[in-house]
């Protein structure tokens, strides 16, 4: 059989060493030797001796700050020896690691996967507070990787002066930057006669360190119960 389907790099990449590398722009593989986390609903295909368990938000605390900030990630534990590949409606994928020190604040709806020796919590974002009725984010630390996906090839902007971007367009950022809320647009006669810009409001940031902006918005969810489709900056600045 011959089809341009079967070229080299349409091929399992295979892989001697156990982790996350990407088997293509659209798709993580994970060479499985334990455990690893991931998004619920993210498996596509597996090979090997693989289980699966579901694990809500992942723990009792997190659970209930999902609940209450409609701001998480579903998670999933996988267990075993082999080899399981992971998707999300064809995102790109992309792997960082993360090393002692490190801190990344990133929507829920933008994690893939990540290893087990990674913490996570649900944090308000600084500088937003009662203005944007409570901006949060999940924060990882420790050692390890994280698989994040962007809708589209995404920027990286390095916050060296003063930074502002659309909060519905947000991925991820250092943890270390200073964060605030920025009106955007100006009061004026086109205010009143309903003429807007459709930029009201943008995060601003400060610091050393990165922002990843992809180039497509979050459409705003209504209701906290839905926000996990959307992340936890998706709603707030409609």
């Amino acid at each position: 059989m011959r089809s341009e389907l079967f070229s080299a790099e349409n091929l399992e990449k295979e892989s001697a060493q156990p982790g996350m590398r990407l088997q293509n722009s659209k798709m993580l593989k994970i060479r499985l030797n334990g455990e690893a986390m991931a998004r619920v609903g993210s498996m596509v295909a597996y090979q090997g001796h693989v289980q699966f368990q579901a694990l809500g938000s992942g723990g009792l605390g997190k659970f209930l700050k999902q609940k209450l900030t409609g701001e998480g990630v579903p998670l999933m534990k996988l267990t075993g020896q082999g080899d399981v590949f992971l998707a999300d409606f064809a995102k790109d994928v992309h792997v960082i690691d993360l090393e002692p020190g490190d801190a990344l604040s990133i929507n829920g709806s933008s994690v893939l996967a990540f290893d087990p020796t990674l913490q996570y919590d649900i944090r308000m974002v600084g500088g937003t507070g009662m203005a944007a009725s409570g901006l949060f984010n999940c924060i990882f630390t420790g050692y390890g990787r994280i698989a994040i996906t962007t809708k589209g090839a995404p920027v990286v902007l390095s916050v060296d002066a003063p930074t502002y971007v659309d909060p519905q367009a947000i991925v991820c950022w250092s943890a270390n930057l200073q964060t605030g809320y920025h009106r955007a647009e100006q009061f004026g006669l086109g205010t009143l006669l309903g003429r807007r810009t459709g930029e009201a409001f943008t995060m601003s940031f400060a610091g050393q360190g990165f922002v990843v902006v992809q180039p497509s918005e979050e459409p705003p969810v209504a209701g906290s119960g839905q926000q996990e489709q959307s992340g936890g900056l998706g709603s707030l600045f409609s």
